[in-house]
């Protein structure tokens, strides 16, 4: 297709953040069901479901987009002490407002939680933030990729068993792996960069030259197959696994994730197809304020009980099967809840963009 010149701005990736966030959405609110569909369920332990592709998928955008926030606020490429303020800033605020968060749901000081999915968004991007600005380019390749086989390194030292599967425990187990909790946070990375490396070539193939190619989409797709396939033959040796992030998880799902934002960028950027984006673009100018003010609201429908008595149920319990039970039966109830979730929180983020405020953390 010839190449097209366009507007600076490249609105397939706010398309791509609001597809992840809605995928979030209808992921976080499907695992308080007890409907759920198996595709909305997290692999249990090896394995990888849709629902594990979520938040590598963000991770990765966050990683897109920093190649793009980094260069605006840097000085001839270089950074300024103004601009590692702003990186420090940032990412010790979404730490706080998760442990904000964590605090809400616990029942007390000492059974406050520090990790959550902010947390770990905060660390990676502060990290990346390091190393991209102190670092030259084959070097952050080398960091990823000392990162990745890291963490091989480290899976083979320190096994950990499968858990006993324990239904009113398991989602306490969750993250609790000993030391291989922290080493997870290396593959983590490995991800927000490997996100960065594509911010940075979009910038500077489709951003500074002005064009828009389907020669550019089809190589994030090639890369993306090639990713996608290193991460599947790796887990012959180092399963694929969520709760771990194994690095064969983290090359799995950044193969998918490239190749999503590949689609996302033929037809927005390349092709004008942008009505039916719109939904997804609103959702993501908004994505990480959503987020966390959803998360925030299905704690509240955790906690709030209907009626009286040690058996009474949550909110979101007692919706679920009073209203989509009602209408659909126990093997969809969790997903239409999910489903009206979605639309719901597409509504406000709708709302915030009519009166275009755009909050960001």
């Amino acid at each position: 297709m010839q190449a097209l010149k366009k507007s600076a701005r490249l609105h397939s990736l706010d398309a791509f953040r609001g597809i992840t966030i809605a995928g979030m959405l209808l992921v976080n609110t499907a695992s308080l069901s007890q409907s759920i569909h198996p595709w909305l369920a997290h692999a249990y332990w090896n394995g990888c479901t849709f629902a594990d592709w979520v938040f590598p998928f963000f991770l990765f955008i966050v990683g897109v987009a920093m190649a793009f926030s980094l260069a605006k606020y840097s000085q001839d490429c270089k950074p300024t002490r103004a601009l590692y303020w702003r990186v420090l800033r940032r990412g010790v605020l979404l730490f706080v407002v998760g442990v904000m968060l964590n605090a809400f749901l616990s029942d007390g000081w000492g059974s406050i939680q520090i990790s959550g999915v902010l947390q770990r968004i905060s660390l990676a991007y502060m990290a990346t933030a390091v190393i991209v600005l102190n670092l030259p380019r084959k070097a952050q390749w080398g960091v990823t990729a000392l990162l990745l086989l890291g963490y091989w390194v480290a899976y083979i030292a320190f096994p950990v068993a499968e858990p006993v599967y324990k239904p009113d425990v398991a989602a306490a187990e969750l993250g609790k792996f000993g030391v291989m909790s922290y080493f997870g946070m290396m593959s983590t990375i490995a991800i927000v960069l490997l996100g960065y490396f594509t911010g940075y070539w979009l910038r500077t193939e489709a951003v500074k030259k002005n064009l828009r190619t389907s020669d550019q989409s089809m190589t994030m797709v090639l890369f993306g197959l090639s990713s996608a396939v290193i991460g599947l033959l790796w887990s012959i040796w180092l399963p694929l696994n969520k709760k771990l992030w194994t690095s064969s998880y983290a090359m799995f799902t950044v193969g998918l994730a490239l190749i999503l934002l590949a689609v996302c960028y033929e037809l927005i950027e390349v092709r004008g197809y942008r009505r039916w984006s719109y939904p997804a673009q609103v959702l993501g100018l908004n994505a990480l304020f959503i987020f966390a003010t959803s998360d925030l609201v299905i704690t509240v429908l955790e906690k709030i009980h209907i009626g009286s008595g040690s058996s009474a149920p949550s909110s979101y319990i007692w919706l679920n099967e009073h209203i989509f039970w009602n209408l659909s039966g126990s093997a969809t109830a969790g997903f239409l809840f999910a489903l009206f979730a979605v639309l719901f929180w597409w509504l406000v983020a709708y709302c915030l963009y009519w009166r275009r405020w755009f909050i960001s953390l």
